[in-house]
């Protein structure tokens, strides 16, 4: 029995692969110079397809202006920016989605072009310590989306996005609180620039995962702030560490950070009561 040559099947198989290459770069070349525009449009979507997401947009881009007004004004304009939403540039996709839903509100893609205009931002969403302008972009866009069409199949998935977004928002503040927490009187008194920081975030996201870390936070901060007070202010901020001790148990009773904050309600409720 002849042995196989597995190697030379190998050879052979990315050699054939090579020359579809070559020969798809040759048709893709010669639609670029044609001017027959369905021609050119059915070679974009097959290149759509087949997942050439580049050349789809490249052919596209010259075809939407020419075919605006047409019967495939519609469609080539949300097959355009799916192209680029496909091939992760969501800068772009967003823009043309957003033209897209502009110009047909009631389209048959307005839906979609909603969604993924604001999914595509989120997904381009950078990390919490980051410019975050990005993030509040995709929100606005998840949020219209899910106020245009609250039943569509795709709202749970943008509002769990919109959701994360938020948690990624609070992240940041919690963030710039604890920073302001650790500068603590340095050039001035920082501890009262952590606690409004917190405390803004709480009250613009009261439903954040980060809440009980923003608000220990903030007995944390009124606690350190009452230590390093002057005797004439020392009273007052006491009181106030014990009115945040039981504002944080009543939320939170099974913290895992119980035990710090009952160490402090101690320190603080034995100054008070000693004087």
């Amino acid at each position: 029995m002849r042995k196989i040559d597995f190697s030379m099947i190998k050879r052979l198989t990315i050699i054939l692969a090579m020359a579809c290459v070559l020969m798809g770069c040759g048709e893709y070349n010669k639609v670029m110079k044609s001017s027959d525009l369905e021609y050119k449009y059915a070679y974009a979507k097959k290149a759509f397809e087949n997942k050439r997401y580049a050349q789809a947009y490249t052919i596209l881009t010259d075809l939407v202006p020419v075919f605006r007004g047409s019967a495939k004004a519609e469609e080539s304009l949300y097959l355009l920016a799916l192209s680029y939403y496909e091939n992760k540039d969501y800068v772009m996709s967003g823009s043309y989605f957003k033209q897209y839903y502009q110009r047909y509100p009631r389209g048959q893609y307005a839906e979609l072009a909603r969604f993924y205009a604001g999914y595509g931002f989120y997904l381009d969403s950078p990390e919490a310590q980051l410019d975050q302008s990005e993030t509040i972009r995709a929100m606005e866009e998840l949020q219209a989306f899910l106020d245009y069409f609250p039943k569509s199949e795709k709202a749970s998935i943008a509002q769990s996005a919109v959701f994360e977004l938020q948690d990624k928002l609070v992240l940041k503040e919690l963030q710039n609180a604890t920073l302001y927490y650790n500068l603590g009187n340095y050039m001035g008194n920082n501890y009262e620039s952590a606690v409004i920081t917190a405390q803004n975030a709480i009250k613009s996201y009261p439903y954040s995962k980060y809440k009980e870390e923003l608000e220990m936070l903030v007995l944390r901060a009124r606690y350190r702030e009452a230590v390093e007070s002057v005797v004439e202010k020392k009273m007052e901020r006491f009181r106030t560490v014990i009115d945040e001790y039981y504002s944080f148990i009543n939320d939170y009773p099974e913290s895992k950070m119980r035990k710090e904050a009952d160490n402090i309600f101690k320190i603080a409720n034995k100054f008070v009561n000693n004087l």
